[in-house]
């Protein structure tokens, strides 16, 4: 992600961005002449291709999003948007093309991947939009936003995840047969992850709106279990598909994830090992 590097795309189908001043090995065929002619210096014009870099962000603004901004931990809406602002700043003073996608059941928001002087802006305005989605289907989202998507490049999907995995694979296969490099961001409040309630209570269903009388010290050991099992097949999807993965509390620090997401390397796809139907084990 070092950026500031030429694509081997080149051509008249580019968008012009700005210009750079030329470099030994740049192609002449780029040279503003008529820049040239007034200032007596040699310019290339630059092209939106150019950026070494494609990246689209996938938020998800479901209800499930919303819970937390307690003495626990901040809403998962707010950590998660906060990563993705801040990383497509960090992006874009890269001279990198980033996009945005806002989601719940459905598509709420797409903006393509540019490089441009106000994509930030309008990124983070999108951003600053409180939440007010509905019931998470991940994957009818996954479904259309892979073909919004278009060229190859960088997919940072950021989300809790807490989604049926059924389908799961095959809607992320979409991408990753694509060629892009898909990275996901599972953000859990601490809350979600050790269920440390500890009076009786009415429990609400973010998401249906369902309630449910429920005694914490009753249900933690089969929660636990059910989120334990539920994290583990994911994991498992995310292996076999090449997605580098990161599950994180809203209570961790928002710079060592940040770097950490920065520092790790595109991971590779796990082939599935399957037994023969024939053959038991031993």
């Amino acid at each position: 992600m070092s950026g500031l590097h030429r694509s081997p795309r080149t051509g008249f189908s580019t968008e012009f961005t700005e210009y750079r001043q030329y470099s030994q090995g740049d192609d002449v065929r780029f040279l503003d002449w008529k820049v040239m002619a007034r200032t007596d210096r040699e310019f290339i014009k630059k092209f939106e291709d150019e950026t070494n870099l494609r990246c689209t962000f996938m938020v998800d603004f479901s209800r499930s999003m919303e819970f937390g901004g307690d003495d626990a931990g901040v809403k998962k809406s707010d950590y998660g948007r906060t990563f993705a602002a801040s990383l497509a700043w960090f992006l874009i003073q890269q001279r990198d093309a980033v996009g945005l996608a806002t989601f719940d059941r459905d598509v709420r928001e797409f903006i393509p991947p540019r490089y441009r002087q106000d994509q930030l802006k309008t990124i983070l305005g999108r951003l600053e939009t409180q939440p007010a989605g509905q019931a998470t289907d991940l994957c009818q989202a996954l479904a259309k936003l892979a073909s919004l998507v278009g060229k190859r490049g960088m997919i940072v999907l950021v989300s809790d995840f807490l989604t049926p995995i059924a389908e799961l694979d095959r809607s992320l296969s979409l991408f990753t047969a694509a060629g892009h490099d898909v990275r996901a961001i599972q953000v859990l409040h601490p809350r979600e992850l050790d269920f440390g309630f500890e009076d009786a209570a009415i429990f609400e269903d973010m998401e249906s709106g369902q309630n449910l009388i429920l005694d914490p010290g009753l249900a933690r050991e089969a929660y636990l279990e059910k989120i334990k099992a539920h994290n583990a097949a994911l994991d498992d999807v995310f292996s076999a598909q090449g997605i580098t993965s990161f599950r994180v509390s809203t209570t961790e620090p928002m710079e060592l994830v940040l770097l950490k997401f920065l520092q790790e390397q595109p991971a590779r796809a796990v082939t599935r090992q399957r037994r023969s139907p024939g053959r038991s084990a031993a």
